[in-house]
């Protein structure tokens, strides 16, 4: 294959998957070329995503050298990308009686789920997260993106117990939004005892559900690295849980007059 050639089939499998170690031999055999030949590809296409802030190619040596991709969020990016959802969220026609605001179809979009993932994940890339754990349903595409950017897999928590997960352990927590006393149920099969998760949760008030989160967690005997929030309201200020990082930020303590703000969530960024 031509160099440029190399590079773009380099470029392609370390963009297709993030924070995986790949052997240069592996690209070697797989390009059928010298080992000198792919450290060079590797340092171009470093170079290249350096300058784009595309995210970091992050090389290391020993018996056969390997390469791993970091799909770093610039802020700039980052802001970009918040600023547009956060526009979203106040158009006036999103605003549903008795105070709540619409944003499914946002969460279901592949571009901004996407978006939301890749951002999500860019803070706990070396964190050494074993699992990402969400809820049914509405936040399952940001949390499949964040885990696909962290090389993870996904647990997913369900709010009814099903046959079909087999044996189940249980919390009982209050809602935030709706202050009535539910379940949530996770199957006994997945172990996480002292394995370190990630929790994603797409909208938060009160904290109910992210607290029942962090308490099936402890149960299960897992560490909880930290508690990622999509969207969280202003107010209540207190919540329920006690530490909890938010995307954007809404102020609804208007929106019975028609008025919502939305805004980024400064010390969101671990930079």
């Amino acid at each position: 294959m031509k160099k440029n050639e190399r590079i773009s089939v380099i470029t392609k499998i370390l963009a297709d998957h993030p924070n995986q170690v790949f052997s240069y031999n592996y690209f070697a055999n797989l390009l059928d070329a010298g080992k000198s030949s792919v450290c060079e590809d590797i340092a171009i296409v470093r170079e290249a995503f350096l300058k784009l802030e595309q995210g970091r190619v992050h090389t290391f040596s020993g018996a056969s050298g390997g390469v791993i991709y970091y799909p770093e969020v610039s802020a700039q990016d980052e802001k970009r990308m918040l600023l547009e959802i956060a526009d979203l969220l106040m158009q006036p026609q999103r605003q549903i009686h008795g105070g709540f605001v619409y944003y499914s179809d946002i969460l279901s979009n592949p571009r901004y789920s996407q978006n939301i993932g890749r951002i999500i994940a860019s803070k706990y890339l070396e964190a050494g997260l074993d699992y990402v754990v969400t809820t049914e349903t509405k936040g399952i595409p940001a949390a499949m993106e964040a885990a696909h950017y962290l090389n993870v897999p996904v647990v997913l928590i369900r709010r009814s117990n099903r046959v079909t997960e087999g044996s189940t352990i249980s919390v009982n927590y209050i809602s935030g939004s709706s202050n009535k006393i539910s379940t949530m149920y996770l199957s006994r099969r997945i172990d996480l005892h002292q394995k370190k998760v990630l929790i994603i949760d797409d909208f938060m008030k009160g904290g109910g559900t992210a607290k029942g989160m962090v308490s099936l967690m402890e149960e299960v005997g897992a560490e909880v690295q930290d508690v990622s929030v999509i969207f969280a309201t202003r107010h209540p200020l207190e919540k329920l849980v006690a530490i909890f990082n938010p995307l954007l930020i809404m102020d609804d303590s208007q929106i019975g007059e028609g008025k919502l703000t939305v805004e980024i969530n400064q010390a969101s960024r671990h930079d």
